[in-house]
């Protein structure tokens, strides 16, 4: 079964080269009628990416319209009368991206919620993306940059960057349905958010990670982290990511968790745990396990803990010993913050 498939609009630099791609309607495991179409633009199998013509989209529209896919049947049609730089993307198999043009179809699938973070293959992507001036009148190749600034100058034009990154902002190219994001810059294309989830200002989601389900995000969410449903992200609090530290774990929060304001994890949370506002938490951090009448255990590393449901972490406030015992509530979000997004 074929991975996946996408119609999309690209755009180039002056070099030529693609810089970002556009698939409003990616597809997982297609059907074999759209298959058969791709085969007979050329496509012969693999990972590949196939430039359009204005003809070759109104060849595809109909197919993408008899196979349900009404976005991607209107792009095709309306993409020939204007004759949009166009592509095919076909992944037959899920591996490691060797386009620009398939790593952004990897993101919007990822975005799409076709599928979850940690799931699929982005190895290497960071070599073949660019950094790009993500600006009010479409990305642009940094080395184009100034140029494209004198030009909109001399036609009075404002040419304003938005920002400097290889990753453009989500809700420029997916909004999922039931969420709720207060600033969108702080959300990444490649995110995951799970339906009712709201971000608020100070939230952040990184690609390849997100929420599953229902969340409160007031913090961040670094690369690969995934949130279980109904858990909330206080203010400014912290999960560790793996891209800068060189570590292996991969961070994951369970259902019904609190982080507290300013807090952060650098274990697995199971479901119903809770780290206190301002207590930080890494595999090496010295815990004291406490028993249901709060009586000392024994004292252990933060990673013996990992994975582990029903646990309260906080800091002795007369010592200042991290301290772990049972959780005994789990915590509830506001249904009115989230029902209606």
């Amino acid at each position: 079964m074929t991975f996946a498939l996408a119609l999309g609009t690209v755009t180039r630099n002056s070099a030529g080269k693609i810089i970002e791609a556009y698939f409003p309607q990616p597809i997982l495991n297609p059907e074999q009628d759209l298959l058969d179409k791709a085969k007979d633009l050329g496509y012969e199998g693999g990972n590949a990416v196939l430039e359009l013509r204005s003809t070759n989209l109104s060849f595809l529209a109909q197919p993408f319209a008899d196979a349900g896919f009404s976005r991607s049947a209107h792009f095709a049609a309306r993409g020939a009368v204007y004759e949009t730089p166009s592509v095919l993307v076909v992944l037959e198999t899920d591996q490691a991206p060797s386009s620009v043009a398939e790593a952004f179809l990897k993101l919007h699938l990822l975005s799409h919620r076709l599928v979850k973070p940690q799931s699929i293959d982005l190895s290497g992507m960071f070599g073949l993306l660019h950094n790009i001036a993500w600006t009010n009148q479409g990305p642009i190749d940094l080395p184009d940059l100034h140029l494209r600034q004198m030009q909109s100058r001399l036609v009075g034009e404002r040419l304003s960057v938005e920002c400097v990154d290889k990753f453009p902002k989500m809700t420029d190219y997916v909004v999922p349905e039931g969420i709720r994001i207060a600033d969108t810059a702080r959300v990444r294309l490649g995110a995951y958010v799970g339906e009712g989830t709201t971000v608020m200002h100070e939230g952040f989601i990184n690609f390849n990670a997100g929420t599953l389900g229902t969340s409160m995000v007031e913090g961040r969410i670094s690369a690969g982290v995934t949130v279980g449903n109904g858990s909330d992200l206080g203010g400014g609090c912290s999960t560790m990511g793996t891209l800068s530290g060189g570590g292996n774990i991969i961070i994951s929060i369970g259902e019904n968790c609190l982080l507290g304001a300013n807090s952060g994890t650098g274990i697995p949370l199971g479901d119903r745990c809770t780290i206190e506002s301002g207590l930080y938490i890494t595999a090496g951090t010295k815990v004291q396990v406490l028993d249901d009448q709060r009586k000392p255990v024994e004292v252990v590393k933060a990673r013996e803990l990992a994975g582990k449901s029903d646990l309260l972490f906080r800091r002795n406030s007369a010592n200042g010993q991290v301290e772990c015992l049972t959780n005994k509530t789990a915590i509830a979000l506001n249904d009115e913050l989230h029902s209606n997004n």
